[in-house]
């Protein structure tokens, strides 16, 4: 059963730049930007939605969702950005327990991603993170909103960057997920991506 005090957050304060620059996420894919993709499929499993976002935000077109900018400077990556997550989430009224954390390029996420996360965890589990393939996906995953100090303090003290020295601290359950035809974890990183993307599912990448 699942608990309603799962918040998602959509991470989308990167700088994309093997894309180039820019916001990737708003690139059109089958009549629909990446960004709204991934919100069709978050959006039924979690009980409230926001997403994290450095910059204007004005140049997001309506999607209505709340906007979380890193509450850490520097531009310091993904792992700011579930920081950034945690601390909005335990200031919620009520607070949430719970954020379920995914990368706004990947529009074919699993529709029972939450469910099948929270349902793993065990009591010394402090999060649960995604796998395909033999790959941890360890940006897609549960964590609990508790986790928040303790990593404001490894990201402003022990200067702790990268998501898998994180995870590694948390004692995560690994979850691994079925890949039929397409790896639900597919990320769109590159137009080489956009291109293969096109062969596999036949989309009309604009």
């Amino acid at each position: 059963m699942m608990p309603r005090s799962i918040a998602g957050v959509i991470l989308a304060g990167g700088l994309s730049r093997r894309m180039g620059g820019g916001d990737k996420f708003l690139k059109v894919v089958n009549g629909q930007s990446i960004l709204t993709h991934v919100i069709k499929r978050v959006a039924p499993q979690v009980s409230l939605l926001a997403l994290n976002l450095n910059g204007d935000p004005s140049r997001l077109n309506n999607e209505g969702l709340p906007i979380i900018p890193d509450t850490l400077p520097g531009q310091l990556g993904p792992l700011a950005g579930i920081l950034a997550g945690m601390e909005w989430a335990a200031n919620l009224s009520p607070p949430m327990d719970f954020i379920l954390t995914v990368p706004s390029d990947t529009p074919f996420l699993p529709a029972d991603l939450s469910l099948r996360l929270f349902t793993s965890l065990g009591s010394q589990n402090s999060a649960a993170i995604a796998a395909s393939n033999e790959k941890i996906h360890a940006v897609v995953s549960l964590w609990r909103v508790s986790l928040g100090k303790s990593l404001r303090h490894a990201m402003a003290t022990e200067g702790i960057r990268k998501v898998k020295d994180w995870v590694e601290q948390c004692h995560p359950a690994i979850v691994s997920f079925p890949v039929t035809g397409r790896d639900p974890f597919f990320n769109i990183n590159t137009l080489a991506d956009f291109c293969s993307a096109q062969q596999q599912i036949g989309f009309d990448i604009n």
